[in-house]
């Protein structure tokens, strides 16, 4: 079980079983939404994501159509995304997490928009946008 919350601890959830993968979007609106230079996410499989307290505080933001960015309306921590095509996943913003989810950053993606004073120093496989999704397919079998 991992669990984390936001800046305020108003809001707080919990994952059971493990994460899927983890990875890193340096896409401009993950950096405009964070307020870093890129975001770590984990993929979480949605019905093994549960708001545990605060769900009231929890407020949403539509970045894109159908994609919903979701954060605390009192501190503004970002605490996961969902998409309408992907409603069986969230991604899960690593910075709220409390322990280590035991997963470790499988790719970066978006590095064609990334912020250019940030400097990849990782042996990860970089994509300009989303990774094909033969990869994605292989990290959620668990390959």
């Amino acid at each position: 079980m991992l669990s984390g919350a936001c800046l305020c601890g108003r809001i707080q959830y919990e994952i059971e079983g493990q994460p899927r993968f983890m990875y890193q979007c340096h896409c401009g609106k993950c950096r405009a939404a964070s307020g870093a230079s890129f975001v770590t996410n984990i993929i979480v499989d949605a019905e093994r994501f549960n708001i545990t307290s605060g769900k009231e505080t929890l407020s949403a933001y539509e970045s894109s159509p159908g994609k919903f960015r979701h954060f605390c309306a009192h501190c503004g921590s970002p605490i996961y995304s969902q998409g309408g095509k992907t409603k069986h996943i969230v991604s899960v913003r690593c910075g709220t997490l409390r322990e280590d989810p035991g997963k470790r950053v499988a790719y970066h993606a978006f590095v064609a928009s990334k912020a250019p004073w940030v400097e990849i120093a990782s042996d990860r496989p970089q994509y300009p946008e989303w990774p094909h999704p033969a990869l994605t397919k292989r990290l959620f079998d668990g390959e």
